[in-house]
């Protein structure tokens, strides 16, 4: 009888290993990882709806730049929105931005920005996403991005033109 509790015992403790072992070992790799860029884009399409109060309009706009990755490497980039903005009131925007790095990699995110107020440009916001996936290297990856954007007043015949600093945090599953 002794003995046979005893197997039982051992079996369970190897059980519990394997299973703590297995456990860690996701835990390991899902360790959130960091990527910082700062973009400059502009605006190469955007269409405008008066809603039909004062200054409130509707609109879809799509910019395009290039992303500057602190590790020297460089990504195009497209952004994709629809907004609201109320004039002296604030702004808001959804939309997805779509990274395309020199090997042909790309990440996909989401963007839900908000306005704030800086009297130096025309506008400065927030923006936070959720990564929705990624090819190539990026393949698996999953998390979040935040941005602070400032886009600069317009110049006359010349494309609205922006700067954004981005913080992606993520991790990525290894299949």
């Amino acid at each position: 009888m002794d003995r046979r509790k005893t197997n039982k015992e051992i079996w369970v403790l190897i059980g519990i290993s394997v299973l703590t072992v297995w456990f860690l070992g996701f835990v390991i790799e899902a360790q959130a990882e960091s990527m910082k860029c700062r973009t400059a884009g502009v605006v190469t399409k955007q269409e405008t709806v008066p809603v039909g109060d004062e200054g409130h309009l509707l609109g879809m706009t799509i910019r395009e730049g290039l992303a500057f990755f602190e590790n020297g490497e460089v990504a195009t980039y497209i952004a994709k929105s629809i907004w609201d903005v109320r004039m002296g009131k604030g702004f808001k925007s959804n939309g997805y931005i779509f990274y395309k790095f020199e090997d042909g990699s790309t990440i996909v995110t989401t963007s839900d920005q908000r306005s704030i107020a800086d009297p130096s440009v025309n506008f400065s916001s927030r923006i936070t996403g959720e990564i929705l996936e990624g090819t190539g290297r990026f393949e698996g990856i999953k998390g979040g991005v935040s941005t602070i954007s400032r886009q600069f007043p317009d110049v006359k015949g010349e494309a609205n033109k922006s700067s954004t600093d981005v913080i992606f945090t993520y991790t990525r599953s290894h299949m």
